[in-house]
């Protein structure tokens, strides 16, 4: 029931062919050009926070810190050991003092600063990103895949004077572009582990100051500034990505986009699967990009702890199974490597056979809403599978790629968790759309996000043409970014004087179901004066409508507490009562967390019970819905034309 629209990916040219889709599924048009936005918020304003207190990342983290009453906050472990881990006190007082030692450091309070972070994923790094954070500063992540010659092109292009490393190595080859006088600019590296003094001494030769990170700590403790916090429309991040040709795009993101977008986040998955202050994220998805940067920031904004892998992706397993996370944020690639994993210690026909049985079954559980770790074929087949993830985890989020949907159906039901997959680019922060809670169907990457709009333009050249639902993917909002660092050209190439992110993707618009019915009735059916319900979406129209049978017994004293008297035949009639049946479903969607898309908006009163001798029930007393969509056509029609 309640079809809306699906938006195919036709054509990705960075990322290659997918048979991929997005699903419009609590999506309604705009006016005027064609455009498509979330119908989860209830009026046209786009979402650019979720809570108030927290309108920055510097916010986000404060919030974080309040939450927790000074909980575990940032984890870590070396080879065989337990988790160790930081208390959210002592990032914010290590981020301060990095700060304050930074400003020590000829850096300054405010968005001019750009600092580079070049390191895996570890604590240090989210203690020098929220350092620049407290002081204005923003933040340039470099990664050894961009290559010598973009990690230069990025330094003299942001102006980084300063970049704080992992390990020696990388302050090696950044002392080698110094040397050859390639990046005049920079002058300080700040080293997260232990180095020798020739190479101190190596970049006294050239200029550069090399320091420790707990020099520079120390040094701002000694020397401790005021916290200067950047305000939501400045900027935090510039995000360089490797495009196939010429050198990276500095994409800027201030700390209004980001929060945008992992709202939008919130927002969609509030009444099904909302973050705790006990929720455990592994991070392992690097830290420069923007995908793992979201979803660690909805972590901290909720008190909850990030554990990092030990560096090596061969150990992942191990580290979760010491770890226990309850989010795992991961890429369609290991995905796939898990599922082929699992079939390859299906060794005989038989073994395999099995398998594939007890992964249908609990596939249909999935499609009927039932998401669990805890029937029979999680005891004979899945458990195992569930205990190598650490045995705790309620959420996958994948993104940055097309994920097979036989690999993400089969996930589904063996893992016994909840699996969201997302679309977007870096300009428009990570995410654009994002998988409806409910919707358990495999092969697309959900709805427009709360805090964007979506729309597809023509591209003549290759024949796509918008008002065939199909064209190139545009997006806006407040998610999108403000342009590329020093390239007019190419901000004008991505940005229109709209404001539409055109993201060189093409898609096309295509039919797809999207609320479950039966999920909806069973709630309303626990309304006193109703005996019968049942629930009706067009997938033109942008609401839903139902039809009710009340209850001959409870209706007429129901009706009479509220002040209106007459025989079952007259109350049926009686709009007063129709109204107050329709509030106390309202009511009761309310506290059982439907979405305002989920919730009728209309009712027409039937006083004769639906039955299997009227053909409107199954012998087995299921409600045979063509049958009941077929004898109601003319209500339900004058449902939508009373309610527009």
């Amino acid at each position: 029931m309640q079809t809306q629209e699906i938006l195919r990916i036709l054509r990705l040219p960075e990322l290659g062919d997918l048979g991929q889709f997005f699903r419009s599924l609590s999506a309604t048009t705009l006016d005027g050009d064609g455009a498509r936005r979330s119908v989860i918020t209830s009026g046209p304003q786009l979402l650019t926070h979720y809570y108030d207190d927290a309108r920055t990342m510097y916010q986000v983290f404060r919030r974080g810190l309040s939450i927790s009453g000074n909980g575990p906050c940032l984890g870590f472990r070396k080879p065989k050991q337990p988790y160790q881990w930081l208390s959210y006190q002592e990032v914010a007082d290590r981020a301060e003092f990095l700060g304050s030692g930074l400003l020590q450091h000829n850096c300054k309070p405010c968005t001019e600063q750009f600092v580079g972070v070049f390191a895996q994923n570890r604590p240090e790094w989210i203690i020098a990103e929220l350092a620049c954070y407290t002081y204005s500063m923003v933040v340039v992540p470099l990664y050894d895949t961009l290559g010598p010659g973009a990690i230069r092109y990025i330094i003299n292009t942001a102006d980084v004077s300063t970049v704080i490393v992992d390990k020696p190595q990388k302050a090696e080859l950044l002392l080698e572009h110094v040397e050859r006088s390639e990046t005049p600019g920079l002058r300080l590296i700040i080293l997260m582990e232990p180095f020798e003094e020739a190479l101190r001494e190596r970049g006294q030769k050239s200029g550069v100051a090399v320091k420790s990170l707990q020099a520079v700590e120390d040094c701002g403790r000694e020397n401790h500034r005021v916290p200067v916090p950047p305000r939501p429309d400045d900027l935090s991040i510039v995000c360089f990505t490797s495009g196939t040709t010429g050198n990276p795009k500095g994409a800027m993101l201030t700390h209004g986009n980001v929060v945008a977008d992992f709202s939008g986040f919130l927002k969609v998955t509030e009444k099904v699967i909302f973050p705790r202050q006990d929720d455990v994220l592994i991070s392992f998805l690097p830290l420069a990009h923007m995908f793992e940067r979201v979803i660690q920031s909805v972590v901290y904004c909720h008190g909850g702890r990030v554990g990092f892998f030990q560096g090596d992706i061969r150990l992942l397993s191990d580290d979760m199974q010491a770890l226990r996370p309850t989010i795992f944020p991961v890429v369609p690639r290991l995905l796939n490597r898990m599922y082929d994993k699992i079939f390859s210690q299906a060794d005989t026909a038989l073994r395999r056979w099995l398998l594939e049985f007890a992964a249908r079954r609990k596939q249909a559980e999935v499609r009927s809403g039932i998401i669990r770790n805890d029937s029979i074929w999680d005891e004979l087949f899945f458990n195992k599978i569930q205990a190598s993830l650490g045995g705790c985890v309620r959420m996958i989020v994948t993104g940055a790629a097309p994920a097979s949907p036989t690999v993400l159906g089969f996930l589904r039901a063996a893992l016994g968790c909840q699996v969201y997959e997302g679309y977007g680019q870096t300009e428009c922060t990570a995410g654009c759309t994002f998988t409806t809670p409910g919707d358990w169907t495999s092969g697309h990457v959900g709805a427009p996000l709360p805090c964007n709009h979506i729309k597809l333009v023509d591209v003549q050249e290759l024949s796509y043409w918008a008002c065939r639902g199909e064209g190139e993917i545009c997006v806006r909002g407040p998610n999108v970014f403000k342009g590329y660092l020093k390239d007019e050209d190419r901000t004008k190439e991505a940005l229109d004087s709209d404001g539409w992110l055109h993201t060189g993707d093409i898609g096309k618009w295509l039919p797809g179901e999207y609320v479950a019915p039966e999920k909806i009735e069973n709630i309303y059916i626990r309304s006193q004066p109703v005996a019968q319900v049942y629930v009706h979406g067009d997938s033109l129209k942008a609401f839903l409508v139902g039809i009710v049978v009340p209850d001959p017994e409870v209706l007429p004293s129901w009706a009479q507490k509220r002040g209106i008297d007459g025989t079952y035949a007259e109350l049926c009639t009686n709009q007063d009562v129709k109204r107050a049946i329709l509030d106390d479903m309202v009511r009761l969607g309310k506290e059982s967390g439907l979405h305002s898309f989920e919730q009728v908006k209309a009712i027409h009163i039937h006083c004769d019970m639906f039955s299997v001798q009227n053909g409107l029930l199954t012998p087995t007393l299921k409600a045979k819905r063509p049958e009941l969509r077929e004898y109601f056509k003319k209500q339900i029609e004058e449902l939508y034309s009373t309610s527009m």
